[in-house]
């Protein structure tokens, strides 16, 4: 069954009036033994119809929590009854409350998942639109020790060969090394900067680091 968002579930006016009476035997406002209203009294205490009142009699009458004597009126007839009658109202309307509150986090959920798309959809549009107009913008990786190509040389590695990605400088302490020549070697703690595509950014990772992920933007 789908439910609307604004969809409340509520009980019939009559098996209202029938709890809230039921209600007030629990609580001993009435005893067993006694005399209700008849239907007309609550008909406008209740503010229905007497036909809505009627019903809701019928309920406690079917349930024999009272007991409707012809020509006397509608006598209080079971305590334990509308105590049980009472308690598996309360459970129904729990559970339509967890219902309406388990459709309201569903939609809420809903909103924010295609806010959520929406706003990668933006990102990576923006982000295309930014690495087109500016191809050059480097990526960037830290050497470790954990690394098998420290203490080697670009040339010995065949970087480019390897990775089709160019490297623009390294940063060693406080020094940038633009350009570095062939025969540079990576230290440990080196940030090495270069360009290229997307494939040669994964190809760089998985070079310096075959078994690791350090790799950042």
């Amino acid at each position: 069954m789908n439910l609307e968002k604004n969809v409340q579930v509520k009980q019939p006016k009559y098996q209202q009036i029938a709890v809230d009476l039921a209600s007030k035997i629990v609580e001993k406002k009435y005893q067993i033994g006694d005399k209700i209203y008849a239907r007309s009294s609550l008909a406008s205490q209740y503010n229905v119809s007497a036909e809505t009142a009627r019903r809701a009699i019928a309920v406690l009458q079917d349930l024999e929590i009272v007991e409707a004597s012809k020509g006397s009126g509608v006598f209080i007839k079971s305590y334990e009854k509308a105590a049980r009658f009472v308690r598996q109202f309360h459970d129904v309307q729990s559970v339509h409350e967890l219902q309406n509150e388990l459709i309201t986090s569903i939609h809420k959920q809903q909103n924010e998942l295609l806010n959520l798309q929406e706003k990668t959809k933006q990102l990576i549009s923006r982000t295309e639109h930014f690495r087109s107009v500016n191809p050059f913008i480097p990526y960037q990786i830290e050497m470790t020790a954990e690394s098998p190509c420290i203490h080697q040389t670009l040339q010995e590695l065949n970087f480019w060969q390897n990775t089709s990605g160019t490297i623009v400088g390294i940063r060693r302490g406080n020094e940038l090394l633009l350009s570095p020549g062939p025969y540079l070697s990576f230290e440990d703690g080196d940030i090495i900067y270069f360009i290229g595509n997307d494939e040669s950014l994964a190809r760089v990772q998985s070079f310096l680091y075959p078994n690791e992920n350090p790799l950042k933007r």
